[in-house]
């Protein structure tokens, strides 16, 4: 398997990038946000990839770090989900919030994804669990705060927001916030965006 590799970028489009690696020209295909991460034209860079096998094609898949890789092995790993859906998961989800949104099994950042429905989500939700390392977030996931932020979610998606744009302005809320105020805060923040 190929697990890195390292030169220069000699092209970017929607979805892929050509790495020319001693005069070889590798296509990887690979998330946006691993994509806007690499650096300009010529320039060279070190990039984590695995390589998929089906009987029919060899793709290979880059990412900007091993733990973007790492997701991506467990999200197809799950029934289901392959690795046009995997890149799909990781370009809308910092692995940070693709962690904490299954250790509470918040379903709906999950099929806010572009090609995941509510079917999957609950998939990823109930089979990523046991995969990932997710101990601290699980219980912080539980308890008044919880139920304050789920409120407040659901009041953002009421009125229309995204639910990763709820997840995102809920991410940093006070310990000790009810859910009026975690909605006071979530509308400030994305009012000023």
């Amino acid at each position: 398997m190929i697990a890195f590799l390292t030169g220069r970028v000699a092209g970017k489009s929607a979805g892929s990038a050509l790495l020319d690696v001693g005069g070889v020209g590798y296509r990887l295909l690979m998330s946006t946000r691993s994509l806007s991460s690499l650096p300009a034209e010529g320039d060279s860079v070190t990039v984590h990839t695995y390589l998929h096998v089906r009987e029919d094609e060899l793709t290979l898949y880059g990412f900007e770090n091993d733990d973007e890789r790492v997701l991506f092995e467990t999200l197809i790993g799950v029934s289901g989900v392959g690795p046009k859906v995997a890149l799909a998961v990781l370009s809308a989800l910092r692995p940070d919030a693709l962690r904490s949104a299954v250790a509470s099994d918040d379903v709906a950042v999950l099929s806010s994804v572009p090609g995941v429905g509510k079917k999957t989500a609950q998939r990823l939700a109930l089979e990523l669990k046991d995969k990932l390392d997710l101990p601290d977030l699980a219980a912080g996931a539980r308890g008044p705060r919880a139920a304050a932020v789920a409120e407040a979610r659901d009041a953002l998606l009421s009125m229309g927001f995204t639910a990763v744009e709820a997840a995102a302005a809920l991410r940093d809320a006070d310990e000790g916030a009810t859910a009026e105020q975690l909605l006071r805060l979530a509308l400030k923040a994305l009012g000023g965006r």
